[in-house]
């Protein structure tokens, strides 16, 4: 009898003995869940402490040298300027026709309409797309297209028009001086790394700092997303920032967030704590899941992300009103325009920054509203009752009387309906207050995608991913080889398998040194830059003497381990437990049915398209030596093919131990 045979080739154990081992695996089950959730605590901790959504305080007022002294927001159009941000242009000789246009239509009219004392335009002035999306490389038709556009519209004539780089403007540039460093050429600018620009009016000076991060050299895409700024980068921005301190108001600006910005020592927020903002783009709105990404910094700088003009057609007004900032975020041709700076929004405060004890003792609250049509009509409502209409000081500015200290306590809303010639009427609002002890609260996402340090994170995740298949697969190697008792549950089958796997020599050991090589060795050799070898790790990129630290690399490494790595050690184990029942590929439908074998090859073949598509991109993007030198990429497929082809057709002691053990208890 089936039932005598298991009997005789493994004798049941005491239960004392079986209760004991029982609780010994409990314990290290509770064990383990415990390490778990205290990590899951301490990182939830983390990101609360850090990144929180909870109000802060930050003493109020007093803590800004001028916080209550005059000139006070009045009725008059004095100690206010206004200046503009638009990001991530993409200009494309590819897609989005319109997309030109529309630009040079906003440095026309929109810019005639607001007339800005400066325009900032904070990188990726140009797309620099190979017509497949994949591959990148700089077309100077696309520079020139900008040009054009600056050219035609006179805007250069019109206001302080100052562009910056962004990553896709650094795509495949092997230095500063190439030929292909089309920005020196088509820019308005033309200014190659951080500067500090100072905007002087009659009430004041105010500091623009800009921070250039862009790589030099500057690799192709993907590995070309964060920004870098090494120890003399870092020095010189010190130096920047300490021309500040007799300016009004300081703000930074530069393409990346500074989660994408990998720092020396002692970090891009620090030495830009006494900036009021930091103005960036890059992250577009993350495919329209994160529209706004605005936060505020330890030190009270508000990091504000602007939206990409490429798809969205967003830019940004920015005005200080007698050191108050305000700003809104817009949308290309819709009129009017609102910005309320007095009172300022509460949620955008500062107090270690701005004088905010200016808006208890201000007389009128003030609106600027701008229209390609005449502004007829700016109604100003608190808390939903009707204060009156504004009266036009002059050009934008619009005015009403009100007394502070009504609003005292607690917060409260203003909100202003403004209606143009052309009967076009837009509202907005936000909520103020004349509190000193609290600030509102961000979005702790939107917080932790502009400030978590993105590099740091994706460290840790791929390490976290590399140990754990390690461990697992080390583990069951050393680990005794189950003995079962009774007919297997699914988990018992699957502790089996991995045992098989990880005690089959001509398996395990390639396995564990492709995933040890994933950690430490090239992934592949290759045109980093057209003409420029250089080798691609997890850690880094090295080309043309050039080392670039490990960024976007290690989200790659996490997508390789769990989507190929992994996948591929599972299939592995699955073939080896139908092995071990019997079957070979040709036969094991019937041990496993359809559904489930048709379920496991369709995976793994899924995973071996992805991995054939990593391929692809990896010959589009750095060229068909990469593709041919990449053991991570090329040579995985055929590794893989080769350990499958194996794992059904070999034949040793190992898999007949195994396959006789598992032949007693079926």
């Amino acid at each position: 009898m089936r039932g005598g045979q298991v009997s005789a080739a493994l004798p049941r154990l005491p239960h004392s003995g079986s209760d004991a081992a029982l609780v010994t695996r409990m314990l290290q089950l509770f064990s383990v869940l415990i390490a778990a959730g205290l990590f899951l605590a301490c990182l939830t901790a983390y990101v609360l402490e850090n990144y929180t959504v909870q109000q802060r305080s930050y003493g109020g007022a007093g803590e800004h040298p001028r916080g209550a002294q005059p000139p006070y927001p009045g009725g008059s159009m004095d100690n206010v300027f206004w200046f503009l941000q638009v990001s991530d242009i993409h200009i494309s000789r590819f897609v989005d026709p319109q997309r030109a246009p529309d630009f040079q239509k906003f440095c026309t009219e929109t810019i005639d309409v607001i007339k800005p004392e400066i325009v900032f335009v904070t990188g990726d002035l140009t797309d620099a797309k190979e017509r497949n999306r994949i591959g990148s490389r700089q077309y100077e038709i696309e520079w020139q297209t900008y040009q054009t556009i600056l050219k035609k519209s006179r805007v250069l004539e019109k206001t302080k028009w100052i562009d910056i780089k962004g990553n896709h403007d650094t795509f495949n540039i092997p230095s500063l001086e190439s030929v292909n460093n089309y920005y020196r050429k088509y820019s308005a600018f033309q200014r190659e790394g951080s500067f500090h620009y100072v905007h002087q009016t009659h009430f004041g000076n105010y500091s623009f700092i800009s921070v250039d991060a862009t790589p030099s050299p500057g690799p192709k895409r993907p590995f070309n997303f964060f920004g870098f700024l090494d120890q003399n980068k870092m020095d010189e921005l010190l130096k920047l920032a300490s021309e500040t301190v007799y300016s009004n108001q300081t703000i930074w600006f530069s393409h990346y967030t500074t989660s994408t910005i990998i720092s020396a020592s002692p970090g891009i927020r620090h030495i830009m704590g006494s900036a009021v903002a930091y103005l960036c783009g890059h992250l577009h709105t993350l495919g329209g899941f994160m529209p706004v990404l605005h936060s505020r910094h330890e030190h009270g700088t508000l990091e504000l992300e602007l939206a990409d003009w490429m798809e969205n057609r967003r830019y940004r007004i920015l005005v200080f009103d007698h050191d108050l900032f305000s700003f809104v975020d817009l949308k290309f041709d819709k009129w009017p325009v609102i910005v309320i700076t007095n009172p300022k929004s509460a949620l955008y405060s500062s107090p270690g920054h701005e004088p905010l004890g200016k808006i208890k003792e201000s007389t009128h609250i003030r609106i600027l509203a701008f229209s390609t049509a005449k502004v007829t009509s700016v109604l100003i409502k608190i808390d939903g009752i009707t204060m009156g209409s504004a009266v036009q000081i002059k050009g934008p500015l619009h005015t009403l009387p009100w007394r502070p200290m009504n609003y005292g306590a607690g917060v409260h809303y203003i909100e202003v309906h403004a209606q143009d010639k052309a009967g076009r009427t837009t509202v907005a609002g936000h909520r103020f207050t004349m509190e000193d002890i609290n600030l509102l609260p961000f979005d702790v996402m939107a917080s932790f995608i502009i400030q978590a340090p993105h590099h740091i994170t994706l460290k840790v995740i791929f390490i976290l991913v590399l140990l754990i298949n390690l461990i697992v697969i080390i583990a069951f190697r050393y680990l005794a080889k189950p003995r079962f008792k009774d007919t297997p549950g699914f988990f018992a089958l699957v502790n089996f398998s991995f045992h098989v796997f990880s005690k089959t020599n001509i398996l395990y050991y390639p396995v564990l040194l492709f995933t040890c090589y994933v950690a430490v060795g090239p992934w592949f050799i290759g045109e980093i830059i057209d003409d420029h070898f250089g080798a691609c790790f997890v850690f880094g990129i090295i080309v043309d003497g050039h080392f670039l630290e490990g960024s976007l690399t290690f989200f790659c490494g996490i997508l390789q381990l769990t989507f190929f790595n992994i996948p591929l050690i599972c299939y592995l184990c699955w073939c080896l437990l139908l092995r071990c029942r019997g079957a070979y590929f040709r036969s094991h439908l019937k041990y496993s049915g359809w559904i489930s074998s048709g379920l496991m090859h369709i995976s793994m073949v899924g995973f071996l398209a992805w991995q054939a598509y990593a391929c692809y991109f990896l010959q589009k993007t750095y060229g068909i030596v990469a593709f041919l030198l990449s053991p991570m990429r090329t040579w995985s497929l055929a590794f893989a093919l080769a350990l499958v082809y194996k794992a059904w057709n070999f034949n040793n002691s190992t898999i007949r131990t195994f396959k006789a053990e598992m032949k007693n208890c079926l």
